[in-house]
């Protein structure tokens, strides 16, 4: 059984001044106008990035050591979902310290054995007050990659909700949000590793980038948001089509070819 009763990594903090640079980039991916003065929710996650030498890289681009990387044996990470509150926006100029703690671990059995959970949470601070929190649900598995379960055919279904978005993710698109967020995990830009190594029939569409399209449903309706919840069912793949759906209820979903659900959300 999967033992971390031991492991109690010491939190961390890292100071940073909110530029426009990065929200200006993830913009162009998104085909939108940059935003004005205030960084959207979720928008963080191109800012205090980790950024190991190659030479701490595993075989999949992942870090093979770090502070919040459980102790187990050819750990496999997974996205999983998360939850946000936001007390007031970041803004372009802000000087932000984010602190990260470990804020708890669970072992349950999966399909294929047992997964660690890890929950890390995060706490942006502006001049001393905490403004924004925010936790990430990764996933950890020891041993062989799961193989996925083939993906279905077929469109994604007609959105039945008043905000809807419909995308094909491209390669580029993949490879260029990676560069964003400084993501080297290779199921993301090498086709090859993706579908021989972990057995993805293509390269996979980041969790992030999927929880990042769900808010920009709101924003593009200009709904503010002030919590949000989101979670990971199933992977998407490069070059299907996919659905973004929600409404001002709070209900936010990604549809997956062929009638599944890639991601669940809700906000308020």
């Amino acid at each position: 059984m999967i033992d971390v009763s031991g492991w109690r990594p010491e939190p961390r903090a890292a100071t940073e001044v909110i530029g426009p640079g990065p929200a200006a980039a993830l913009a162009g991916l998104l085909d939108v106008d940059p935003p004005d003065g205030e960084l959207p929710p979720l928008w963080q996650w191109l800012y205090f990035l980790d950024r190991p030498a190659q030479r701490e890289l595993g075989e999949d681009g992942h870090p093979r050591a770090g502070r919040f990387l459980p102790p187990i044996p050819d750990r496999r990470r997974m996205f999983a979902g998360g939850r946000l509150t936001v007390r007031s926006p970041l803004r372009f100029g802000d000087t932000v310290t984010r602190r990260e703690e470990l804020a708890g671990t669970a072992v349950k059995r999966g399909r294929t054995g047992e997964l660690l959970f890890v929950t890390v949470r995060q706490t942006f601070l502006r001049d001393g007050e905490p403004v924004m929190t925010e936790e990430q649900d990764l996933v950890y598995r020891s041993g062989d990659p799961e193989r996925p379960a083939p993906p279905q055919d077929g469109p994604p279904p007609e959105p039945d909700a008043p905000w809807s978005l419909r995308l094909t993710a491209d390669p580029v698109l993949l490879f260029r949000f990676s560069a964003l967020t400084y993501n080297a995990h290779r199921i993301h830009y090498d086709a090859e590793y993706a579908t021989g190594a972990e057995g993805h029939p293509g390269l996979v569409v980041h969790g992030p980038l999927l929880a990042i399209l769900c808010l920009e449903l709101p924003r593009r309706a200009g709904h503010p948001v002030r919590e949000l919840s989101f979670r990971a069912r199933a992977p998407l793949h490069a070059g299907r089509p996919f659905a973004v759906a929600g409404s001002a209820g709070g209900d936010l979903a990604v549809l997956a070819p062929g009638g599944g659900t890639a991601m669940t959300a809700g906000f308020g």
